[in-house]
């Protein structure tokens, strides 16, 4: 069925809403695509700053619904190719939007890290988008899209040598932030105001929470939680906090992809912080914020201190702090004849923002515009772009390297 638009960017007024939009401005021609979100008025606000930046997107298009409202959301949904969402948290936001797309046979990506909801969507939606055509794509920021398309150039580099991945270990390398935005806290906020339900519960401490029903499981277990020793490189990592959703899209890519990567492949992730005194001091350092910021998130008035402490949303990390930003994902991989390989994902933003909003981007325009398999469903970014999105990203600066 023929789409009026390619893209319609779903939150543009939010603060990471607003740099995907800046970014589409710069990869625009010849897309048709439009702004959406709830107040006509501030979407309006939003068009004139990036005319400045490109008078031709002064004529954007301006779409208006409320993400809790499934009629609009459908009329939205019938009369594009993508629904690209920065609407958090997307456990209370995100369902009718995702919905809708399924029904019209839309394609639609995010950048949630909220692994409940994305087992929620899973069950309801999957075998529906299947039938659709709908490519719902989950996690296409940070997290998780250099862990997941990191590890597919690992498996795609060994398979043209007749070989395959047995395990891989993902270390992020510390680099200078771009800090947290309101949107994010507000996101992790919902996590821990809803900690108690077992549903979310299973999936935060679940390995394989998002492999299909029925898959066999491998032998991952629980994220680490404290200080520990690299096999490989004998230094210190400490627990990040987004391994809780990058492990389990990695190993649902491999599921998906029935089993390519092995039935007993085995992914983890930390931070990378370096040997000696100074690492474990820095891992140590790291396992205390992190222990000390989620017993005040578990209650009520912990979550009130934080979120004064915090940005609101809408607020996030100036310019500055965004561009001066960088990140390097290493992943350690021993293949199944032995052979040792690493891959390197880096970026010259920092992740959160700068190299996301660079993330969302692209997946939505290669959603749109690239020939990707014809078969719908919940899927990843390995599974639904894949090396089209790897081509993408290495274009717009991002390093995508096997060594």
């Amino acid at each position: 069925m023929a789409k009026e638009l390619d893209i319609v960017l779903f939150g543009a007024t939010g603060f990471t809403g607003r740099l995907v939009a800046e970014y589409l401005v710069a990869r625009r021609p010849g897309v048709r695509w439009a702004l959406a979100g709830r107040r006509r008025h501030r979407l309006e606000h939003v068009r004139s700053g990036l005319a400045a930046l490109d008078p031709a997107a002064g004529a954007l298009p301006i779409l208006v619904g409320d993400s809790l409202d499934r009629g609009a959301m459908d009329d939205i949904a019938r009369r594009v190719r993508v629904v690209c969402s920065t609407v958090g948290p997307y456990a209370k936001y995100g369902d009718q939007v995702v919905a809708a797309c399924v029904e019209a046979g839309t394609s639609y990506c995010d950048i949630t890290g909220e692994t409940h909801w994305i087992r929620r969507i899973i069950e309801a939606h999957h075998a529906r988008a299947e039938a659709t055509g709908a490519r719902i794509v989950h996690c296409c920021g940070f997290d998780s899209i250099p862990s997941d398309l990191g590890v597919l150039m690992l498996h795609e580099h060994l398979a043209a040598q007749g070989d395959r991945l047995a395990a891989a270990h993902g270390r992020v390398i510390l680099k200078t932030p771009g800090g947290l935005s309101g949107g994010s806290v507000a996101t992790l906020m919902s996590i821990f105001e809803n900690i108690g339900d077992p549903a979310v519960w299973r999936a935060l401490i679940d390995p394989y929470a998002l492999d299909p029903e029925g898959s066999p499981r491998g032998p991952d277990c629980r994220d680490f939680k404290a200080p520990g020793r690299d096999a490989g490189s004998g230094g210190w990592t400490a627990p990040f906090i987004m391994a809780a959703v990058n492990t389990r899209v990695v190993r649902r890519s491999n599921a998906l992809l029935g089993h390519a990567y092995g039935r007993d492949f085995r992914y983890d992730e930390a931070i990378s912080t370096g040997e000696g005194v100074a690492g474990l001091a820095r891992a140590a350092g790291i396992c205390a914020a992190l222990g000390g910021a989620s017993a005040l998130a578990v209650v009520p008035p912990g979550r009130k201190l934080l979120g004064r402490l915090l940005p609101a949303p809408g607020e996030g990390p100036s310019r500055e702090q965004r561009e001066r930003g960088r990140f390097r994902l290493e992943i350690h991989a021993r293949s199944a004849a032995g052979k040792k390989l690493t891959g390197v994902v880096a970026g010259s933003h920092d992740p959160g923002y700068g190299g996301t909003a660079i993330m969302l981007g692209e997946a939505a325009l290669s959603l749109a515009l690239d020939d990707l398999p014809a078969h719908g469903g919940v899927l990843t970014p390995a599974v639904a772009m894949g090396t089209k999105l790897i081509e993408r990203l290495r274009a717009a600066g991002e390093t995508y390297r096997a060594e």
